[in-house]
């Protein structure tokens, strides 16, 4: 039974283009070019987690110490007082409505502003401190710029990097190589670990966003790898790169109190988000695979649900430049960067939540 639903999913129809089979471009010493093997995409997972621990050891004994030296702290937020009925509603819903606060004002004979002021302490005990921050966007930045760095080394020299159509031309019989392999070994392994730790890391606003954003570029590094479309793969994984390198380090900048230097990172990076995710990446990598590929090879049904994954992250790429263009609008009226696209949920919560109160506390006073 299991092998009959293997069959039917791994159709020789649906994977591969008109008149090809897995046994042609399955790897093997007998064949002319070196295929790729879709078992090797198990590896990933285990690389994921040597990252793991290579991220925590360089965050303990090398960004921490770098990140103190530079004046940021390890602080966190006061507690809130031990009050188990409010401990109970803030575990039921961490956000509160003003017809709450006033129920559990009642309720435990405490004022409005006592309410609200504790349920800001618990949720503010729950930030992580500037320095786990920084540490965190360090890893990131370090990351990205080591891979977009050797992504450069090894495409320089390809011939697909300069005409896209060579993604096509001769497909699927082309082969791969070390350099290639492990530039897709490890940003998959890259992406896993995100997808892992982001469940314990900093809670973004925008975690669900992240979450699908990084299963769509699993699944399309395996769609791609599985196939043999690496090529058109590893141009995306070269542009997605090199913008996230100055996002990272605008925020690590910004924890460590570099205002300035932010603000330039961050413009360059606003720019450099904008030709590269709202115009390379449309216009000429998505531009390529669907009109130049159906043009040079036939059309089989993974190319298309290879090709609507890389239109799933465009939609992303909108979404976040709009995002983007709003932080970008708030720091030029106040001067500096004041936010951060990829803020945490509870910062932006309490930010709400303070502009929400403050007419009732006004109206106290009156």
């Amino acid at each position: 039974m299991l092998r009959a639903l293997l069959d039917i999913f791994w159709d020789e129809d649906v994977w591969l283009p008109p008149n090809t089979t897995w046994e042609d471009i399955a790897p093997g010493p007998d064949k002319a070019v070196v295929y790729t093997d879709y078992r090797h995409l198990l590896y990933p997972i285990p690389l994921a987690l040597v990252l793991i621990v290579l991220r925590h050891t360089l965050e303990k004994y090398i960004f921490a110490p770098f990140g103190k030296s530079l004046g940021i702290k390890n602080t966190r937020p006061k507690k809130a007082p031990n009050n188990p009925k409010l401990e109970s509603a803030y575990a039921g819903s961490p956000k509160i409505k003003h017809k709450q606060i006033c129920a559990l004002a009642k309720q435990l004979d405490m004022s409005e502003r006592q309410v609200e002021r504790w349920w800001r302490l618990r949720r503010s005990q729950e930030k992580p401190s500037k320095l786990t921050k920084f540490c965190e966007n360090a890893w990131r930045c370090t990351f990205y710029f080591y891979n977009f760095s050797y992504g450069m080394f090894i495409l320089w020299d390809k011939e697909w990097l300069w005409d896209i159509d060579q993604c096509y031309i001769g497909y699927p019989h082309q082969g791969t190589t070390s350099d290639i392999w492990w530039y897709y070994m490890m940003s998959a392994a890259f992406y896993w670990a995100l997808t892992m730790s982001q469940f314990w890391d900093v809670r973004r606003k925008d975690f669900w966003q992240m979450f699908v954003h990084h299963i769509a570029t699993i699944a399309l590094l395996s769609f791609s790898w599985v196939c043999n479309l690496h090529r058109i793969g590893t141009l995306v994984l070269l542009l997605h790169d090199c913008t996230d390198i100055f996002l990272e380090a605008a925020k690590a900048l910004k924890y460590a109190n570099y205002q300035k230097l932010c603000d330039a990172l961050f413009a360059v990076f606003t720019v450099l988000w904008i030709v590269t995710r709202l115009g390379i990446y449309p216009f000429y990598i998505i531009w390529s695979t669907s009109i130049r590929a159906p043009m040079l090879l036939p059309m089989f049904a993974a190319y298309y649900i290879f090709n609507a994954l890389l239109c799933l992250l465009l939609a992303l790429h909108m979404l976040w430049t709009w995002l983007i263009l709003q932080v970008a609008y708030k720091s030029i009226n106040a001067g500096k960067m004041e936010g951060d696209i990829r803020s945490s949920s509870s910062d932006f919560s309490d930010s709400n939540h303070s502009n929400h109160s403050t007419p009732n506390r006004l109206n106290n006073k009156k």
